[in-house]
């Protein structure tokens, strides 16, 4: 197979210093499980030894297929001479099937990243880790490093029989003293752990999850019913529940004076982009952060799974791919 290429480097940019879009080179490919597959990134001439370093739980956005999507990196981030992510083949023809089709050893890339959507809070006193599936991408970050500077971790991966990618790189960290593991399937047993796990763990622990809908849905329910405040409460959602179409509503553009009509379910977003305005997206889902905005005035009605209540206390920003309003100005 012909090692795609895409893009060049800037003249006068180098990939240990940059993070936006750039071509990187793959240096290897594995397969975890019969549906996971782990790629791994450096820089196009070697010349790099150091690349970016990045917060745990950080993630890669590729051009996949035509496609832009975010991967979750799975080191710690601590002087990163390559980038590691693992991918999901989906099934739907999608830029993670993309991935497993296409790539292989010395194909090129374009890469941007790292970004920080789910890190750590610096002065956490320990950990408790949950990852359901897949979602054990990002959870892997945060471990490595926590085991890394001999923080406590308390794990749970929960994933179906014969589907645990990573499980032996855990499993590796779990012979630190300071980190335990608990592996665990199905819902019900899975829920039993967790509400195990949330009322053993001392004070100043914070708790992080990823993994599908039911599982953060089950994770957030228990640690609120056993008594943790939000602000210690962090997850990172891989899709977000179906939402209504919502009301029409009108939107200014500060910078034009242009007004735009979003109809019952269409995005601000899809009509922004109508408009011949330019506006960066990703999920289109509300878990990402890509399409926030600023807001000058009007009432947002926020629908996104991404800004803090003091964020959508404040007014001042909407993620326009699925929160609406109404009289909104935005200052694009």
């Amino acid at each position: 197979m012909t090692a795609p290429v895409v893009g060049e480097y800037p003249a006068h940019l180098h990939p240990a210093y940059v993070t936006g879009p750039r071509p990187m080179r793959v240096l290897a490919v594995r397969r975890l499980t019969d549906d996971v597959t782990h790629f791994r990134f450096g820089s196009v001439d070697g010349a790099a030894p150091v690349l970016t370093a990045y917060q745990p739980g950080s993630h890669l956005i590729i051009a996949a297929g035509g496609q832009r999507n975010a991967y979750s990196l799975v080191d710690d981030g601590m002087y990163p001479t390559s980038y590691g992510i693992s991918v999901l083949r989906r099934g739907a023809g999608g830029g993670s099937d993309w991935l497993h089709d296409n790539l292989v050893e010395d194909s090129i890339v374009e890469i941007e990243g790292p970004r920080s959507m789910f890190a750590p809070v610096l002065d956490q006193r320990g950990a408790l880790l949950v990852a359901g599936g897949i979602g054990v991408t990002p959870v892997l970050s945060h471990a490595r490093a926590l085991a890394r500077d001999g923080r406590r971790t308390d794990i749970v991966y929960s994933y179906r029989r014969g589907s645990g990618a990573h499980a032996d790189d855990l499993r590796a960290l779990a012979a630190q003293p300071s980190v335990t593991l608990h592996e665990v399937s199905g819902a019900v047993a899975t829920a039993e752990l967790i509400a195990d796990r949330l009322r053993a763990q001392p004070l100043g622990t914070h708790a992080y999850a990823c993994g599908p809908a039911s599982l953060l849905e089950v994770y957030t329910r228990l640690a609120d019913a056993a008594g943790w405040p939000g602000a210690r409460v962090h997850l990172e959602r891989f899709t977000a529940p179906e939402q209504e179409p919502g009301d029409p509503f009108t939107v200014t553009v500060a910078s034009s004076g242009v007004r735009v009509d979003v109809p019952a379910g269409v995005s601000l977003l899809q009509r922004l982009r109508d408009t011949g305005i330019p506006v960066s997206s990703l999920c289109r889902q509300g878990v990402c952060g890509e399409c926030r905005i600023p807001v000058r005035s009007g009432r947002i009605e926020h629908r996104d799974f991404v800004l803090t209540d003091d964020e959508k206390a404040a007014g001042d920003a909407m993620l326009c791919c699925v929160s609406r309003g109404e009289d909104i100005e935005v200052d694009l």
